[in-house]
């Protein structure tokens, strides 16, 4: 039965983002059906097979001890402060950041997460018949943030039409950033928030090739890699790389402060009119369809679908706190589903920090972005949804 519900979930998001279409006429069917059987693929291989479930725990295994090594320096410089409960979560949790931000900054500099993601991408381009860039900026979009991943690509902005806009974007907005994947990891299950990287770049090639569908000349789909670092040396890259994750820390923390105060403002509001009621049971009510065909047992429905809610008009980091209290009481099925849902960075405060980005890039095209803003987090939550019925069929 759960299989069956998660076809039909599957042929659900696929019907929305063909009603979404710009251009049904230039659909990559062959290309979305590859991506499709490449994500089924993947997940049964993590999850279903020996080797799968050794690769998950040696990467595991690899990012917990990079987290003690970026423990080391968080405590150095602040160990001996007493905390509260909430001065934890950003010391132990967000501080982290930094460390993670140094590493990608200097594998990048050494032009090695480059070459690999652009052979990587090149690699999906030549199976699914997706342009250069766009494959490139998808696989981009695993290791680097929604600015960072666009910025990769800023030198062929100007070969990007509206679909073309929409599909780099919407990969940005569906992915999350490898400097923040050791955050996730201490408060979501290892194994799902490493299948969810994945999965999640697929998802948002696959939606956003069905919303906005392109063929591109070959002349204007070109990949360089040359000037992806801007450093000097390798101190250079440790520098900026640990003052890019600093910002990112304090603009998480920030984030938070904000949405969770903002929160419990509207349901003191919620409860002053319907007493006991809070946004998040609302959020909960509208999602328990989508979150009963993508597996979510219904007793644990309403609440499953409140915390994928709250990630929605909030960020993934306030629900995965929620998801925290009340995960140890939850089916596998439901943390695996909800898990992959929340591991991306498909939220309203994201249309903001795309927009912006291209603003810096090509103020003409930001318009475009800012047009299409509710049409991009749509698509980018329905490839959350795949991502996680797809997982929710093989646990």
């Amino acid at each position: 039965m759960d299989i069956l519900l998660g076809i039909l979930a599957i042929i659900a998001l696929f019907g929305i983002a063909y009603l979404m279409s710009n251009d049904r006429r230039n659909i990559n069917f062959t290309g979305i059906g590859i991506m499709l059987l490449a994500q089924l693929l993947t997940t049964w291989f993590m999850f279903s097979t020996r080797i799968g479930q050794m690769i998950i725990n040696a990467i595991s295994d690899a990012f917990n001890k990079l987290i003690e090594f970026g423990t080391e320096g968080v405590n150095f410089v602040v160990g001996g402060i007493v905390s509260s409960e909430g001065g934890v979560f950003f010391f132990n949790v967000l501080l982290l950041i930094i460390f993670f931000a140094t590493i990608l900054s200097v594998l990048t500099y050494l032009r090695i997460l480059p070459t690999i993601i652009k052979y990587v991408g090149g690699l999906i381009s030549k199976i699914t018949g997706l342009p250069k860039v766009e494959s490139f900026n998808a696989v981009n979009s695993i290791f680097f943030g929604q600015s960072e991943a666009l910025l990769a690509i800023k030198t062929q902005f100007h070969h990007l039409n509206a679909n073309r806009l929409y599909i780099v974007s919407a990969s940005a907005m569906g992915s999350v950033s490898a400097s923040i994947v050791g955050a996730y990891l201490q408060m979501l299950p290892p194994q799902y928030v490493l299948v969810a990287l994945p999965l999640n770049m697929f998802s948002a090639l696959i939606l956003a090739s069905i919303i906005a569908p392109v063929k591109v000349p070959k002349e204007e789909d070109h990949v360089d890699i040359k000037d992806v670092s801007e450093d000097n040396s390798i101190f250079e890259a440790m520098a900026n790389g640990a003052l890019e994750g600093g910002k990112i820390a304090l603009i998480v923390a920030a984030m938070l402060i904000a949405f969770i105060a903002s929160l419990e403002l509207v349901n003191w509001i919620i409860q002053l009119v319907f007493a006991g009621l809070t946004l998040q049971e609302i959020l909960g009510y509208i999602l328990s369809p989508i979150g009963i065909l993508m597996g979510i047992p219904t007793s644990e429905v309403v609440e499953a679908g409140g915390i994928m809610g709250t990630k929605i008009v909030t960020n993934e980091f306030v629900a995965m706190l929620d998801f925290q209290k009340v995960m140890h009481e939850m089916s596998e099925k439901t943390v695996a589903v909800v898990s992959v849902f929340l591991t991306s960075f498909a939220n309203f405060s994201s249309i903001g920090i795309i927009a912006g980005t291209v603003q810096g890039i090509d103020a003409k095209k930001a318009g475009a972005v800012s047009g299409f803003g509710l049409k991009l987090l749509i698509g980018a939550t329905l490839a959350s949804i795949l991502s996680a019925t797809v997982v929710g069929l093989f646990v």
